[in-house]
């Protein structure tokens, strides 16, 4: 597999349809520029389904990969090592921020199993039926994943896209339970966007403290050193300081444009995972939206190389698609004035010239 054939199979959305969208946008009773970003977000839509006017979201789905991380061991996160199942668990009954806010916003999750460190008896099996190994490894001193392991998980992410889009869904929030996960996150955007450890290591979901920082800090430090040599293959950089989940999740989001079904992503693993996307296939991006901004600095990172503008900003880091599921609302909202605002009515002619046309179709009749 070479995620660079992904460049050939994803377009750019169609202009012409974002052109139509703005004329329409220009007719309707509100005026132009009194609704902000709503406007900037329904033309982003109507360009993603390729329909002018903007079709409102009907079926959106909460999609959250799951995996713990090896470098988990070394006390880096506010959780302890191959406890992601837990957060699974709990999401799965109802008692995480997450799964509160889905079921408010009457929006369905889909947990898929990429790489939990658990017995598989511990969840259902629908959700650890996908997993591509048990756990992943510590990318400081050892790769994440064989050759294999990662290209399995890529089509693990290709397939659930696929059946996304089958499905009939019209919008993904995309999110992660993981332990773990933003070091590997972090050394995934600073070997991309050549930086240095301290740029982009934050402070977790969890959060940390001051020497478990500066532990993730080392870790990410001699993560890089065995990243930098691999950065012109995206599946062995995946391979080598990834891990299960974020290399399934770049075969989401990469398939996800393929298939014209667009995603808003919520914290730094996502946006890990979208960089590497972007760096297979450039147009990609184009079919994302960024949710939230988490307070993870290689996220911010991330999405300006993106060029992706995050819809709030409100300081919510608990991760696991929390921030970019509050952003849903302001989406469908977004989709449902575009669509359902009335157009103004045509301006009566100054002169006249309507009505004289009327009374020779008049006279002609008679």
């Amino acid at each position: 597999m070479n995620l660079d054939d992904f460049s050939d199979l994803i377009e750019r959305p169609d202009g012409g349809v974002r052109r139509d969208a703005e004329e329409r946008r220009e007719r309707l009773v509100v005026p132009p520029g009194a609704l902000g970003r709503l406007d900037e977000l329904a033309e982003w839509l109507s360009t993603a389904q390729q329909a002018s006017p903007v079709r409102t979201v009907e079926q959106p789905r909460v999609v959250l990969f799951a995996g713990d991380h090896g470098v988990a061991g070394l006390d880096v996160s506010g959780r302890a090592a191959s406890t992601a199942h837990e957060l699974v668990r709990a999401t799965l009954d109802g008692s995480t921020p997450l799964a509160v806010l889905a079921r408010r916003f009457s929006v369905p999750v889909r947990i898929v199993d990429a790489g939990l460190d658990c017995d598989p008896e511990l969840l259902p099996e629908a959700v650890v039926r996908t997993r591509v190994r048990r756990g992943s490894g510590r990318i400081d001193v050892e790769d994440a994943l064989t050759a294999e392991e990662a290209e399995a998980a890529v089509r693990l992410g290709i397939a659930v896209a696929d059946e996304e889009a089958d499905s009939g869904t019209d919008l993904v929030v995309l999110g992660d339970l993981s332990v773990g996960g933003t070091t590997a996150a972090a050394t995934l955007i600073a070997a991309l966007c050549g930086t240095d450890a301290s740029v982009v290591t934050g402070r977790g979901g969890a959060g940390i403290d001051d020497l478990a920082w500066m532990r993730k800090c080392a870790a990410i430090r001699d993560a890089l050193r065995r990243a930098r040599p691999v950065l012109g293959d995206q599946l062995e950089l995946l391979a080598t300081v990834g891990g299960a989940d974020l290399a399934a999740m770049t075969g989401f989001l990469l398939q996800c444009a393929v298939r014209r079904l667009p995603v808003v992503l919520d914290g730094v693993v996502g946006a890990a995972a979208a960089l590497v996307g972007q760096r297979a296939a450039f147009r990609a991006p184009d079919w994302w939206l960024a949710g939230q901004l988490s307070g993870e600095p290689a996220q911010a990172k991330a999405l300006d190389r993106m060029a992706l503008n995050p819809l709030l900003d409100h300081g919510v880091v608990v991760g696991q698609g929390c921030g970019a599921l509050l952003a849903l609302p302001f989406v469908q909202a977004a989709a449902a004035l575009a669509a359902e605002l009335p157009e103004r009515e045509p301006e009566a002619a100054e002169d006249g010239t309507d009505g004289g046309a009327d009374d020779e179709k008049d006279d002609a009749t008679d």
